[in-house]
This record gives C-alpha cells, structure tokens and sequence, in this order.
C-alpha cells in the first residue's frame, strides 16, 4: 500500500526531528506519531509491509492538518505535503463521511452554490461567516484581460466583496480584469487534500480551461492559490506547469504594483494583527508581501508564535474537532498575547481561517489582506473582542 508515495521522497527524510516543533498536532498532544517524523515512519513501516493499514493508521494521517509548517523548517527539503496527500490516496474511501463527500461534490456546481447563498445570509447570525449583505459582489470581466481574478467556489458566495476591492485595486493601475468562465469554479484544493485524487485532476484541468491565454491570474484565497500553484505537479503536464507559472497570490501581485495605487494619506492608519494562513507563510511562502503593502496603510502586530496554524484546515476542523480546538487555544492565545487583549484588526487572507477563528471570539466584519492595501478599500478585517 500507499503505491502513490515516492520512494525518493521518502528517503529524503533522515528523522532529524527538526519539524517537530513547527507541528501543530505535535504541540498539542506531545505525540511522535502524531508529527511529520512520526507519520513518514508510519508510512515506511506501511510500505514496508511491517504493519497493515488499519484504523490507528488511518488517524495518526487524518489528524494532519496539513498546514506543510514542517517543509520550510526542514534541512532536507523533504516534501510532507506532496507525500501525505499521495498516502490518502490509498487510504480507504469509507473513512469520508457522507456528509464531505457530498459538500465536495456540491463545491464544483456553482450554480448550487449560489441558489444556497440566500440561506446562509438569512442565518448568518448563527453561522461562523463573514457579513454578508442580500446583494452579491459581481465583477465586469473582459473577454481578454491584463489579469484574471480567479473567483473560486466558498470564497465566491462568502467574500465576493473580497474580489470586488482586489478588481478595484488592479483596475486603479490602468489593467483590464477578467473572471473566469462557469469552469472555473471549484480549483480541487479540499479535494486533493482529502485524497481524492483523480477528482482533483478533472477540477484543475476545467480551473485551467477557464481562465485560457498567458495573463497573469490572481488568486486572493491562500489555500487555492497555493493549489493552483502546483498544478503542474498534480498533473504533470507542460500546460499545468505553465498555468501555474502564471498564478500568483494577491498579496504578492499588488506588492509589486504598490507603487501605482493611489493612496488617500490624510486617513489614519488602523492598528493590524497578522494572522498568516499556512498556505500563505508555509507554502507560497509570500507572508512577507503581507507586510509589504499593510506597513503602507497601518501599524502592524505580529503573532509571537512564528506562523502556528489556526487549526482550520478546509474541512480539518469539522472533522477532526477536538484536536482543531486545541490548536486554535494556542493561536487564539497568541493573539491575545501580541494585543494585550485590547480590541484590534486581525487581517487574513483564508475565508476558512478566518471563520473558524471567529468561533473562538475573534469575531469577523470582513476581513482579507490583499484588501487592505487601499484606504478607500478597507473592508475585510477581523475584529478582535473578548470571547462572551
């Protein structure tokens, strides 16, 4: 078993033990098992034959959260991500929930997605989302744009206002915007995670499809970026390779380009916690972007807990609850720590950290960096209050 995994990407790792700090499921339970070290053993004594999948198995991989903060810590560049989703490949399908395989399913067919959204606006009270307002956030796309706004599945029905400012800022330098046609939808990132492989492919290949020609595509959720970022290597084609040479993080893009947008400096600056989504630091590794274009606009605080995830993880939360819970406490207590427990902004760029960090007292307006580079702009942020 686990035929997926390469044998070359094992060998890379030597269990210098140099990731386990940098694991949140390490931290909070002290267990090797539950650490990169200790799952690519796991994965060796699998493949190996010395041990059998089983369920035990099984949960010491599922309780990854796949945050990938190992990679970058790392001395031998082993690639834990590339392997952990290659395992769960071969792990078996039951261990899905009904209820995930459904809403991965669901996620590809916008047109479903959308026909929902008037609900989750109507009990957003109740529901651990952003604001959202009865009217959707639309943008006018050109058929062959300077840049594509790649507008997504989730993000598209809870942040469409996130689109509407990044469309903003990349029209404020004269460039032309373009949206993706009704493939271009889901990107497959929750599905590759979860281990569905050859439905991942299928949702890349319609992502690629969407968004044709050779503009620059910009995408303002860390977790599809990221994915979109390794297509290449999910497909292993020279198209996927040049449409992923093509993708960049919002954050990234409007760096490069701060110096064209104007800015109204008569306006205060607000005081900003940073709160890095792991595909953000860990994995398109563009969190000193972040700090690029907020330093113009506000004060920055950082997290002294050198970018330890949140504990969302797309559906890792839902599925794995009390472990999510635990490392949210640390991050949560982190925050507090960085703020003095003072009110505050907590800026991120992840709709699924944002939300689950708002169930533990981090209670959202609307928040999102790639936004927060324009003064007339400044939506989409986190607001900080004590936990009633």
């Amino acid at each position: 078993m686990f035929s997926h995994v390469l044998d070359d990407d094992i060998s890379t790792c030597v269990g210098c033990g140099l990731c386990l700090p940098h694991c949140p499921t390490f931290r909070v339970s002290g267990e090797e098992a539950l650490s990169p070290r200790g799952r690519i053993a796991t994965i060796k004594m699998v493949r190996s034959g010395d041990i059998e999948i089983s369920d035990r198995v099984i949960d010491f991989l599922d309780t990854c959260v796949q945050c990938r903060a190992c990679e970058p810590a790392c001395p031998s560049g082993v690639p834990y991500g590339r392997m952990i989703e290659a395992a769960k490949q071969d792990l078996p399908k039951r261990r899905l929930p009904i209820w995930l395989r459904t809403f991965l399913r669901v996620l590809p067919v916008h047109r479903l997605l959308l026909l929902g959204r008037p609900l989750v606006v109507l009990f957003q009270r109740f529901l651990p989302v952003p604001h959202m307002s009865w009217r959707r956030s639309r943008i006018r796309g050109v058929a062959a744009p300077d840049v594509w706004v790649h507008t997504g599945c989730v993000m598209d029905i809870v942040q469409s206002d996130t689109h509407a400012g990044l469309a903003a800022i990349v029209r404020a330098t004269g460039r032309t915007v373009g949206v993706p046609s009704s493939l271009g939808g889901c990107c497959g990132a929750l599905q590759s995670h979860a281990g569905l492989h050859d439905v991942a492919v299928r949702l890349a290949e319609r992502t690629m499809r969407s968004m044709p020609g050779e503009a620059t595509i910009l995408v303002d959720s860390a977790g599809c970026g990221a994915a979109m970022k390794e297509y290449g290597a999910l497909l292993d084609t020279d198209e996927a390779r040049a449409f992923s040479a093509r993708v960049r993080d919002a954050v990234e893009w409007i760096a490069d380009h701060s110096d064209e947008i104007p800015l109204d400096e008569s306006r205060p600056r607000p005081t900003i916690v940073i709160q890095d989504p792991c595909h953000h630091r860990h994995v398109q590794r563009v969190h000193a972007a972040t700090r690029t274009i907020l330093s113009r606009v506000a004060d920055l605080i950082e997290i002294p807990d050198d970018g330890l995830c949140c504990g969302a993880g797309g559906a890792y939360s839902l599925l794995q609850r009390d472990m999510a819970e635990k490392i949210r406490e640390r991050k949560v207590a982190a925050i507090r720590q960085a703020t003095d427990g003072s009110d505050v902004v907590v800026a991120s760029a992840n709709p699924g950290c944002s939300m689950f960090l708002g169930r533990a007292g981090l209670r959202r307006s609307e928040e999102h960096t790639s936004e927060l580079q324009s003064h007339s702009d400044l939506v989409c942020r986190l607001l900080l209050e004590k936990k009633k």
